[in-house]
């Protein structure tokens, strides 16, 4: 599954990447995070308190930055596991300096194993993407209180995706993210 989003932030690319990297700003802002340390410049555990449908189950998760390029963005990737399955994905963050701010675009992909697996690809794939939403609309407004999401490509008649659009939902830049998320992204995002 893969999640892509932008979001324009009225603050400097510094600033953004140092927001990226402050784990009490990351943590306000992954939806259930309940604890984020930082364990080294590359590494950063956590845990996350997730629901996808009937599903709710506690994560651990241990995530790494990787392709670092400072303030132009990095990699995150990770894995969370639960008693209902686990999640397994990376996120790519990307800042882009424009006149009057930033930038921020993700692509993130992900996997997923265990009775998460079994709720359906539908069901996951959308709680992931509102999961991505919140986060990355939080972390945009911690930063910037005027941010705004660029919106995705129309969609087809018929409710379709067009080809080669981020779909039909506003893809706001998780890592995820998740984060974190989107690992919960990430993973339970990205």
């Amino acid at each position: 599954m893969a999640i892509e989003g932008e979001y324009r932030i009225g603050a400097p690319r510094e600033a953004v990447w140092a927001a990226l990297n402050d784990v009490d700003i990351l943590k306000g802002c992954i939806p259930g995070c309940q604890e984020l340390t930082r364990l080294s410049d590359t590494e950063i555990e956590g845990r996350i308190q997730a629901q996808l449908g009937p599903v709710k189950a506690a994560f651990g998760t241990r995530l790494t930055l990787s392709d670092m390029d400072p303030p132009s963005g990095y990699t995150l990737s990770g894995e969370g596991k639960a008693a209902v399955g686990f999640g397994k994905g990376s996120a790519k963050v990307q800042l882009v300096e424009e006149e009057g701010g930033t930038l921020l675009r993700y692509s993130a992909t992900m996997q997923l194993g265990g009775k998460l697996a079994q709720l359906g690809s539908r069901l996951v794939e959308g709680a992931t993407r509102q999961l991505a939403d919140q986060f990355f609309e939080a972390f945009a407004r911690q930063v910037d209180a005027g941010a705004v999401a660029v919106p995705a490509a129309p969609t087809q008649a018929g409710g379709e995706d067009a080809p080669g659009s981020g779909g039909r939902w506003l893809r706001w830049v998780g890592i995820g993210g998740a984060v974190l998320l989107v690992l919960w992204l990430m993973k339970g995002l990205a």
